[in-house]
């Protein structure tokens, strides 16, 4: 697994310009990466079944790969929480396998529901919220990722590896 490097810029665009925050993070970008041997493994159950992976076909179809062949790629990856973004709780995962990376859909499907288990690109993702999406839903999970009320809502630090595992549509119930 290759080293990241994690870096939060706080700044306000409208009193700093582009070259100021570019000066700012070249050095830090240039600074050595973190193997974060400290971070958490989460394993993360999901249903590849029905309704759980409604584009599952098509992306299998994409790729000149068959539905299990998809599932088993996306169970082998080496997946790292990169950053949070978009919406509370949307951690944006790096280690989709190449066999894997698609582009973006043209335009946007809505009503998928918490859970959905998603790729774009080099990147996966767990919704927390059912909202629109342009990424590709090859699967489900019954796991929260998000919990607003806890004292600690998000269930994933940067940094901290996630294992898929596969389940039944049972688990969904």
């Amino acid at each position: 697994m290759p080293a990241y490097t994690s870096l939060l810029l706080v700044f306000d665009p409208l009193v700093t310009d582009h070259a100021a925050i570019e000066a700012q993070a070249a050095p830090l970008a240039a600074a050595p990466a973190t193997d974060f041997a400290g971070a958490a493994t989460h394993d993360v159950p999901v249903c590849y079944e029905g309704e759980a992976a409604p584009d599952l076909a098509a992306v299998a179809d994409r790729l000149g790969m068959s539905a299990e062949a998809v599932i088993a790629a996306h169970l082998a990856g080496d997946y790292r929480v990169f950053m949070y973004g978009f919406a509370p709780g949307y951690a944006y995962l790096g280690g989709v396998p190449d066999a894997l990376h698609l582009p973006r859909k043209a335009a946007a499907v809505r009503g998928h529901p918490v859970g959905s288990v998603m790729v774009a690109g080099p990147q996966c993702l767990i919704t927390t919220l059912p909202m629109p999406t342009g990424w590709w839903v090859i699967g489900r999970t019954p796991l929260r990722v998000l919990d607003a009320d806890a004292d600690r809502p998000f269930l994933f630090d940067p940094g901290d590896r996630v294992r898929f595992t596969r389940v039944g549509a049972a688990a969904l119930a």
